[in-house]
């Protein structure tokens, strides 16, 4: 999963000292299973980031994640280990069943909607306020 504005490169896109070149070093960057980058997270050129582990937020990665961990910071280092032994559910597994990730929405829409009425629309479009 890619949260916003999430970066990952894998170049350094020109040279230290002549900057005019087009193009620095390359080197892969591996996502393994289920990983989660956060909000506005950097990941930088040849890392590896292990199955099932988490870039916190705004983190800046600059080396090898081991799998099962919690990273955060600048540079990210480990802050949580998980437990590998606990399930994990992953978004392939969310969106495995159409019919269960339907059904899912649709309490969530009940849920969120179970306040709203014909008449408080009406009143809404009569005497909004900001509450409406």
């Amino acid at each position: 999963m890619f949260a916003n504005g999430a970066y990952i490169s894998d170049s350094d896109w020109h040279g230290i000292y002549d900057r005019a070149l087009p193009v620095g070093k390359s080197l892969e960057v591996v996502l393994e299973d289920n990983v989660w980058i956060g909000d506005s997270a950097i990941v930088n050129k040849g890392v590896r980031i292990g199955k099932n582990s988490i870039v916190g937020a705004g983190s800046v990665v600059v080396k090898d994640v081991p799998p099962n961990v919690v990273v955060a910071g600048n540079p990210a280092k480990v802050v949580k280990e998980l437990d590998e032994n606990e399930k994990m559910i992953s978004r392939a597994d969310m969106f495995s069943s159409p019919k269960e990730l339907d059904d899912l929405y649709l309490k969530i829409d009940q849920i969120s909607l179970k306040n709203n009425s014909f008449f408080g629309w009406i009143k809404s479009k009569l005497m909004p306020n900001k509450n409406n």
